[in-house]
């Protein structure tokens, strides 16, 4: 939709009335589509329509109430806003607990409709915007993974194959390399794509209720309550950090693993459960005294399918492309446009070893949309015998080549004009990279 859109498609039937409050509201900065009644309008609207509708209720051939039911059918997010007689007050009533945004009796204040409707305005934008967010979720869970290192190439080839099996996983790396996001990545691509998916986080067991939160209560000792195992039922469920869980608690999840049932505390016997198992660990070592044997007979079951998460500084092709990822996420989120990224920055992201893995890069990338990274000279780097000076350069040149095809939308002519290059260089440079400016272009 373009921005030549109205804020507001207005139905009245009355004809001074909607001349006048359509005026009124434009007075009061609200861009207005006048309609005499809701088949005209029904026409000019679809479910990507980004504003309100306001409309009266008593009208000539399809009523308010009729009209707000199509609007629904079309797109249940859409914002519509009523005006009623006295008469019709309970018929607004209605329409409003079936998710209308407002209503207004006759006669009403212009300027309380009017700010009732930017209300309904901001509210619109966050439905299209989350739908968008849903909508590039469901894209990334297609099997398409981020990154072109070699190491990304083969996760992707191995998590293809196992999403194919229903066979318990182990996921195996360093903190912060993405294990929780794999195992959420695997499920969607999965047979249990549309099961429940629950993940089951180490800090659970430090709390003294533990074994009631993950397998319930059985309804002959108390009220009923069910478990997030039991939750889990039928989909995934992800053990998270399984070198951190206690002596007390790993000998019911062996026994979880092995029976495929659970106990509820109070019941009498075990009740079935189908689920697929997915656990995350960084390793044994990282396991203190106490834990360590638990650790391996847990091990010991779960890993039959071993996936290894490459540490980011062994993917450092993949590093701009998470950048710009986590930009985006938090310019959205933070609601605020990053400013370009600085020679210093690109040195930073290029060179620097990241041992805290993504979660580190993350934490960057929101300092840098926040404007706080404070990198005001390019340090020297050391060069390592593997990657070598001139793979440094050539992952550097083409890093800046994306950021300005990204920001120029593909258009040569800004691309030249920002990095300052003859064409026939920028070209050449192009070339090398395989960058093709149409797959910039918005």
């Amino acid at each position: 939709m373009t921005s030549s859109l109205p804020d507001v498609i207005f139905v009245e039937d009355d004809d001074a009335l909607r001349t006048g409050a359509s005026q009124a509201l434009e007075l009061e900065g609200v861009s207005v589509a006048a309609f005499a009644d809701a088949r005209a309008a029904l026409e000019a609207i679809d479910p990507d329509f980004p504003g309100v509708v306001v409309s009266d209720v008593r009208l000539p051939g399809m009523d308010g109430i009729e009209f707000f039911e199509r609007l629904t059918n079309l797109d249940d997010g859409m914002q519509v806003i009523f005006t009623t007689a006295h008469g019709d007050v309970d018929m607004a009533v209605n329409a409003m607990k079936n998710g209308a945004a407002d209503f207004f009796p006759k006669p009403y204040s212009v300027s309380r409709l009017a700010h009732s409707i930017r209300r309904a305005l901001e509210q619109r934008a966050l439905t299209i915007e989350n739908r968008k967010l849903r909508a590039r979720l469901g894209e990334q869970s297609t099997g398409q993974m981020i990154g072109r290192s070699p190491a990304s190439l083969r996760l992707e080839r191995i998590v293809r194959e196992v999403a194919r099996t229903d066979a318990d996983l182990l996921l195996q790396g360093d903190a912060g390399t993405g294990k929780s996001h794999l195992a959420r990545q695997i499920h969607d691509l999965g047979t249990r794509a549309d099961r429940p998916f629950v993940v089951i986080d180490a800090g659970i067991f430090a709390n003294e209720e533990a074994d009631l939160l993950l397998y319930g209560r059985d309804p002959s000792v108390a009220l009923s309550r069910s478990g997030m195992v039991e939750r889990a039922n039928g989909g995934t469920l992800v053990l998270d950090s399984i070198e951190q869980v206690p002596a007390r608690t790993s000998a019911r999840l062996i026994s979880l693993i092995d029976s495929r049932s659970f106990l509820a505390l109070g019941a009498e016997r075990p009740r079935p459960i189908d689920v697929r198992i997915i656990a995350t660990t960084t390793g044994e070592k990282s396991a203190t005294e106490a834990t360590r044997g638990n650790v391996r007979g847990l091990l010991n079951r779960l890993s039959g399918i071993t996936v290894a998460l490459p540490p980011l500084n062994e993917r450092r092709e993949d590093i701009p492309e998470f950048f710009r990822l986590f930009v985006s996420e938090y310019e959205q989120s933070l609601g605020r446009r990053a400013s370009a990224v600085s020679e210093a920055e690109w040195h930073h992201l290029i060179t620097h070893d990241w041992p805290g893995n993504l979660r580190e890069l993350q934490m960057f990338a929101q300092n840098f949309v926040l404007g706080l990274t404070q990198l005001t000279t390019v340090a020297p780097a050391a060069v390592d015998s593997e990657t070598g000076l001139r793979a440094m350069m050539a992952n550097f040149e083409r890093t800046v080549l994306e950021d300005a095809l990204n920001r120029a939308g593909g258009d040569i002519g800004e691309v030249r004009r920002v990095l300052s290059v003859p064409r026939k260089t920028l070209y050449d440079r192009l070339a090398r990279h395989n960058l093709r400016p149409a797959d910039f272009r918005k």
